[in-house]
């Protein structure tokens, strides 16, 4: 979802200078934030603090974590939008028959809710939230249980997204990569994937060539 569908890192910036400040600590930059994205909230916070270094060391993380959410939920469409493309390449899979499913580290409430107010949430059979398992990303369970909620099969399925989590799980569960170059994960990520992609707008082709009809 982040990095992949939405450009989100706007509002997990500005949420994260919040959260700092109410700490009395100094903000960060989007450049910042961005490799700390991709293993859920909980990490993204814990990763801010220890950034922070010694004035956070006294922080009780899962109060900081809980405070995160508590304000990100509301503002989390505050800043973002879907990248160039999104909304074309997901009719166009939709048209062409796929199924579509979002699996996220994020929580299914948020996930959801961000879906809904973009006006994105039409197109998907499924969402898979960090909290909708025992188990997420990059565990291969988070995938094959998403895939299985939008009622596909793993081998008729591609995994599409910017983090090593993402192509972690596609191999885990022996399902097709596609990196999407265009998002927040360094290069080296994309070790593993079937096949990386430059622009969301090319996700239909590819699905054509690994997938045919």
């Amino acid at each position: 979802m982040d990095g992949t569908l939405i450009d989100s890192l706007p509002d997990l910036t500005a949420c994260a200078c919040r959260l700092l400040h109410h700490y009395g600590l100094p903000p960060v930059t989007p450049d910042t934030v961005r490799p700390m994205v991709g293993d859920g909230v909980g990490m993204l916070v814990r990763r801010l603090l220890a950034h922070a270094g010694e004035p956070a060391r006294s922080i009780d993380a899962d109060e900081a974590v809980s405070r995160y959410m508590a304000d990100y939920t509301p503002h989390s469409t505050d800043l973002s939008h879907p990248f160039t493309g999104t909304r074309a390449t997901l009719a166009s899979l939709k048209g062409a028959g796929w199924k579509l499913a979002v699996c996220t580290n994020k929580p299914v409430a948020a996930a959801r809710h961000i879906l809904r107010v973009m006006e994105l949430d039409q197109w998907f059979d499924a969402v898979g939230g960090g909290d909708s398992f025992a188990v997420r990303k990059p565990d291969p369970r988070h995938l094959l249980g998403t895939i299985e909620m939008a009622g596909g099969a793993p081998d008729r399925a591609i995994m599409v997204g910017d983090h090593h989590n993402d192509i972690a799980a596609a191999m885990g569960a022996h399902v097709r990569g596609i990196f999407a170059r265009w998002g927040y994960g360094a290069p080296e990520m994309e070790a593993g994937a079937t096949v990386g992609a430059d622009s969301i707008s090319e996700i239909p082709h590819i699905a054509r060539e690994l997938i045919p009809a």
